[in-house]
């Protein structure tokens, strides 16, 4: 090994520095979410439970526009916009937010945003510098995979906020999930900095991984929606219906402030759908990688075949959706059934499985 590509272990220990730093402010803004939520003004939930109940009450054709003159000239009311699940059964409105509409709550839910992005500017200097001290991509083994892949997660997340996409209700899962990554990279997953295997010594590191990360943490923002839309789903269906058991106090006040269930099942679609185009595009670089490295394009390694069992899922889910008999609920449990494959190509074979991949390091 030449100077040239020897450690830098002082940059080393700057990332390690930098990336508990990130985890001490993304706590923060995990506390400053939950403010969110509890301090938020729940004086609006009992309107979004109302306007559930309302919108199953009545058909669809009895929606009327309202006529006014004014000055001589007829004006037109709109009716109240509202979002067409999946499956087609109820036309509601979104909820109004964690914050639910109330100051205190929203300024908690503006500071927890500003943490987030202070936590992620933190992150991504720790990611930075870990590569810097090596010449490298930093994600050349498992510790450095998951700390990139939660940072890439968090950056996509802070993306959808600046334009203006209504997604802070994603904020708490999104940095709990966050914050249990980071432990788990920096516990279990942690791997000293060094040089590559002569495998990996390729330009593909950059196309082939970088691709799979971003593919899988925005796979991630889609599964997190999928989950919210089931829980959602149910808890439309047991308002909309007062003869049977209706909600808990509790669920009353968190998913009576989430988005529709037909905005979650959009969103989580849409973002899936923009994703599948260039998971795909992650294989091929794989195969192409391979033959580069090992001679051949495909050799059924572990890694391989998962990869493409997620592919295969997330396609069936993609066809789902296209298929009248299996919108909504049915659709969802293929999205997320397709996202815990991916966790265990990322989590599982790596760890548990032997094969080709190994080398990259636990």
């Amino acid at each position: 090994m030449n100077i040239a590509a020897a450690t830098n272990e002082n940059l080393a220990n700057i990332s390690n520095y930098l990336v508990y730093s990130a985890m001490a402010v993304y706590v923060l803004a995990f506390l400053a979410h939950i403010a969110e939520w509890v301090f938020g003004s729940r004086s609006k939930v009992g309107k979004t439970a109302a306007a559930l109940t309302a919108a199953d009450a009545a058909p669809a054709d009895s929606v009327k526009v309202a006529v006014k003159q004014a000055g001589g000239t007829a004006v037109l009311e709109r009716p109240k916009v509202v979002t067409r699940s999946a499956a087609g059964t109820r036309d509601v409105p979104d909820g109004p937010g964690a914050a639910a509409g109330d100051e205190q709550g929203d300024l908690y839910g503006r500071f927890a945003i500003s943490l987030t992005v202070l936590a992620f500017l933190l992150h991504f200097a720790g990611v930075f510098t870990r590569g810097w001290s090596v010449q490298r991509a930093p994600w050349g083994n498992m510790y450095e995979f998951s700390t990139t892949f939660s940072m890439v997660a968090v950056g996509a997340y802070l993306i959808f906020l600046a334009a203006k996409k209504n997604v802070r209700w994603m904020g708490l899962p999104l940095i709990t999930t966050v914050l249990l990554d980071l432990g788990l990279a920096v516990t279990v997953l942690y791997t000293e900095s060094d040089q590559l295997v002569p495998a990996l010594d390729s330009y593909w590191l950059w196309i082939h991984v970088s691709l799979a990360i971003t593919c899988g943490a925005l796979f991630y923002l889609g599964a997190v929606a999928t989950i919210l839309y089931l829980f959602r789903d149910r808890f439309e269906a047991k308002v909309a219906d007062p003869s049977g058991p209706q909600p808990g106090s509790f669920a009353k006040s968190v998913l009576s402030r989430m988005p529709a269930a037909a905005s979650l099942d959009k969103f989580a679609y849409r973002v899936n759908a923009a994703v599948f185009p260039f998971w795909t595009f992650t294989i091929v670089a794989g195969a192409i990688w391979a033959e580069s490295a090992w001679g051949r394009y495909w050799g059924w390694d572990p890694k391989e075949v998962w990869s493409f069992i997620t592919w295969v899922v997330y396609a069936c889910y993609l066809h789902a959706r296209a298929t009248a008999g299996w919108k909504g609920r049915k659709a969802a449990y293929l999205a997320i059934v397709a996202f815990l494959c991916f966790l265990f190509n990322y989590y599982g074979v790596n760890m548990f499985v032997d094969g080709l991949h190994s080398y990259s390091g636990v």
